[in-house]
C-alpha cells in the first residue's frame, strides 16, 4: 500500500520533480480504466503514454474515430460543487479525450457496456491540444460543471507512438457559497391594509437569494424589485404573474391570487441548475399532432431564451414528451422529437449558441403520471423538459 500511494503522489508532483512512472491505481497501467490514475488537486502535470488501451469503441459507435491503442486514464473526484476547466497536450501529434460520468459505482464495467454517459468528447486527429474551457474553440469544449462528490474519468488517446509525454494543466473552480444577509424590500405605505410578503431561498440550504422579481398584471405593485424579502400593501384583489431569475438558478414563474382582507406570505425556493438536473415547462404548447409551436407559448419561450441568455455557460438537452395511453408509437416518437427540435432552433434563431443545444424525443415513455386521472396530469405528461448536461 505504501508503495501505491507513493506513486501516486509521484505523478502529482511539480513539473521540475514529477517521475514518469506509469501506474495507476491498484498497480494496473494507467492505459487502462481501471489503472486511471487520480488526480486530487489543481496544478500542472506530465503524465506519460506507453502504449496500449482499453477498445472503448466497441461499446461505443460514437467513438470510432478514437485511438484506442494509445490510450491514458484519469479519475477526479469533485470536492466541493465547482466548475472543471484544463488544458492536456502533446509535443507532437494529435490528442483525443472523452469525458464519461459513471452510472454506477463501478465505472469500468459502465464503459464496457456503453452505459457510462459521454459528457465531452474531442475525436479530432487535427490538434495537439484539447481540453475544456470557458472559451469554445477548435481544440477546447465547454467547461463541465460538476456538483459535490461527483465523480468523473477521462480517457485521452493518441498515436501509436509510446512512451509519448502529455502535460496536464489541471483547474478545478470551486463554488463560493455565501451566507448571504437578507435584501429587504419594502414599499409598504399604509400601516393599516394587510401585507403581501415575498421571500426568496435556496431550495437545497434555505439560504436567503437575492434575485430579480418581477410583477406584473397589478398596477399597484408591478414592477421589477431586486431583494430577498418583499413586504407590500395589498389594496387590489386582482391577480397578478410573478417571475423571479437569479443566475445559476432555474427560473421560477407563477399566478398569484390574492385578497384585499387578509395577509397573505409567499415563500419562493429557487433549485440551482446543475448537471444533471431538469426544467418541466408544461406550457410549451403545440398544435394537436403536429411541432407547430402555438402562439400563446412564445411567452414561456422567450423565458427560457433569457434564462439561457443569463447562464451562457450551460449546455442543455431539450426533450420532447407526449401524452398518449398504450405502447409508444411511431408517430409520437417522432412528434416528440419534432417538438423539441423545433424548440431548440427557435432558440437558436433567437441568439442561443447551437453549440449548446441538443434534442431528444421520448414519446410517451416517461410519463410524470402513469395513469391520468386529470386534464392538468395529461398535460403535465404532454412537456417539454430542459436537462442541464
Amino acid at each position: 500500500m505504501a508503495k501505491v500511494i507513493f506513486l501516486l503522489i509521484s505523478l502529482l508532483l511539480s513539473w521540475s520533480s514529477l517521475s514518469q512512472h506509469t501506474v495507476g491505481k491498484d498497480g494496473e497501467n494507467m492505459n487502462s480504466c481501471i489503472g486511471a490514475i487520480n488526480i486530487f488537486d489543481n496544478g500542472e502535470f506530465k503524465l506519460a503514454f506507453n502504449g496500449g488501451g482499453d477498445g472503448i469503441t466497441e461499446a461505443y459507435p460514437a467513438l470510432s474515430e478514437i485511438s484506442s491503442e494509445n490510450t491514458l486514464w484519469c479519475s477526479y473526484i469533485a470536492p466541493s460543487a465547482g466548475t472543471l476547466t484544463f488544458d492536456a497536450s502533446v509535443s507532437k501529434g494529435y490528442l483525443q479525450m472523452v469525458v464519461f460520468k459513471p452510472e454506477s459505482d463501478d465505472i469500468c464495467r459502465d464503459v464496457e457496456k456503453g452505459i457510462a454517459e459521454i459528457q465531452r468528447m474531442h475525436v479530432s486527429k487535427e490538434h495537439a491540444t484539447v481540453g475544456l474551457s470557458g472559451e469554445v474553440d477548435q481544440s477546447h469544449l465547454y467547461k463541465y460543471k460538476m456538483s459535490s462528490g461527483q465523480k468523473i474519468y477521462i480517457v485521452f488517446a493518441t498515436d501509436e507512438e509510446s512512451e509519448k509525454k502529455m502535460s496536464l494543466n489541471w483547474n478545478f473552480d470551486e463554488e463560493v457559497v455565501l451566507v448571504e444577509e437578507k435584501k429587504v424590500v419594502d414599499v409598504r405605505d399604509d400601516d393599516f391594509a394587510p401585507t403581501l410578503s415575498f421571500s426568496i431561498r435556496d431550495s437545497e440550504s434555505g439560504m436567503p437569494l437575492t434575485a430579480a422579481l418581477i410583477l406584473e398584471g397589478n398596477r399597484d405593485i408591478q414592477g421589477m424589485y431586486v431583494g430577498s424579502d418583499f413586504f407590500f400593501n395589498i389594496t387590489s384583489t386582482k391577480d397578478f404573474n410573478l417571475s423571479c431569475d437569479l443566475e445559476g438558478y432555474f427560473f421560477y414563474d407563477s399566478l398569484i391570487e390574492i385578497s384585499a382582507y387578509e395577509d397573505r406570505y409567499i415563500e419562493i425556493f429557487l433549485d440551482r441548475a446543475e448537471s444533471g438536473k431538469s426544467l418541466q415547462i408544461e406550457e410549451i404548447q403545440f398544435v394537436p399532432g403536429t411541432s407547430e409551436i402555438l402562439k400563446s407559448s412564445e411567452p414561456k419561450l422567450r423565458r427560457l431564451k433569457d434564462f439561457l441568455a443569463l447562464n451562457s455557460t450551460l449546455e442543455v438537452e431539450i426533450q420532447g414528451h407526449v401524452f398518449a395511453m398504450g405502447d409508444n408509437s411511431f408517430a409520437g416518437q417522432k412528434i416528440s422529437e419534432a417538438r423539441a427540435k423545433r424548440v431548440m432552433h427557435y432558440l437558436i434563431d433567437n441568439g442561443i449558441d447551437k453549440d449548446r443545444l441538443s434534442f431528444v424525443g421520448y414519446g410517451n415513455t416517461r410519463p410524470i403520471y402513469e395513469n391520468p386521472l386529470r386534464t392538468y396530469q395529461e398535460q403535465a405528461n404532454r412537456r417539454v423538459e430542459i436537462l442541464i448536461k
